[in-house]
């Protein structure tokens, strides 16, 4: 009896038998699976790897021996970390791509729940209120001779606020008042007028002066009376003066209780008193008589 090889039709596995062998039903040494032993070569020089055939199934043909490609035993716990592998991308994929609607919907609490007392509770985020920056102070112009002038030809008034010097000091407006024909231009926004000027216009009303415009030189005979107030050493001064002064003024259009206007005050004085830049006013009238 001559001996011959053939392999398993479910792991490859080559089997050694002899001729007496054939057709009978052998198991595999390796997969354990029931195989009907081929037909034994009919030269001793075996050419080719027979193949068994599976128990129930018909039988595989022989493939030459130097085209066969022994399957190599199958690692099993290597396909199964693969297949772990690409279900725990996929499962970490759907988590990144329905994220909104998992985490949205693990945060809502059945309104039948009663909270423990024993876990404490999350206080609501506080809510941020945006202040707006205070506003920055104002700052006289630098005092300077060249501001002073009484010529009003060469007079620029600035599109900034009114300010400048009175008897030395510097001087900002903030806060101007029409009341009663008289415009008041002074420091501080309530109480006695301690720094600051005021300008008669002889009991004019606001309406007729909207829109007007002022221009008075140094060599008017008499003009609007102005008033210069400031504080020594606590000790309250003024000077009044109704000549000798340059002025130029240009009044807005009402708005309401307000009258705005521009302004260029130069005062003869030995301090080189002067006022220059733009004011709003507010109109105070007379409350009526009951």
């Amino acid at each position: 009896m001559s001996e011959f090889k053939y392999a398993c039709p479910v792991c490859g596995q080559h089997i050694k038998c002899d001729s007496s062998q054939e057709g009978s039903v052998m198991e595999c040494p390796t997969c354990f699976q029931k195989i009907t032993v081929p037909q034994a070569p009919s030269s001793e020089d075996q050419k080719f790897i027979l193949t068994g055939t599976k128990v129930g199934e018909r039988p595989v043909p022989t493939v030459p021996e130097d085209r066969v490609l022994v399957a190599p035993e199958k690692n099993w716990s290597i396909v199964v970390v693969v297949v772990l592998v690409v279900l725990v991308c996929a499962a970490g994929a759907a988590v990144f791509v329905f994220r909104g609607k998992i985490f949205k919907s693990s945060a809502i609490v059945p309104t039948n729940q009663v909270a423990s007392e024993s876990v404490e509770t999350s206080a609501p985020p506080q809510t941020q209120v945006r202040t707006k920056p205070a506003p920055l102070p104002l700052v006289a112009p630098p005092a300077s001779d060249t501001n002073w002038m009484l010529d009003l030809a060469a007079a620029v008034i600035p599109s900034s606020t009114a300010a400048g010097r009175i008897h030395g000091k510097d001087f900002i407006v903030e806060r101007a008042i029409l009341q009663n024909g008289s415009l008041t231009l002074r420091t501080g926004r309530n109480g006695p007028v301690e720094f600051g000027v005021i300008i008669n216009f002889g009991g004019a009303q606001p309406e007729s002066l909207a829109g007007q415009s002022l221009n008075i030189t140094t060599n008017a005979d008499k003009a609007a009376g102005i008033m210069l107030r400031w504080k020594d050493d606590d000790q309250q001064s003024k000077v009044t003066m109704t000549n000798g002064y340059a002025l130029r003024l240009n009044f807005g259009q009402l708005s309401g209780n307000h009258l705005s206007g521009k302004i260029y005050l130069c005062a003869p004085d030995e301090t080189k008193s002067y006022i220059a830049g733009t004011f709003n006013a507010d109109i105070r009238r007379p409350r009526p008589k009951q």
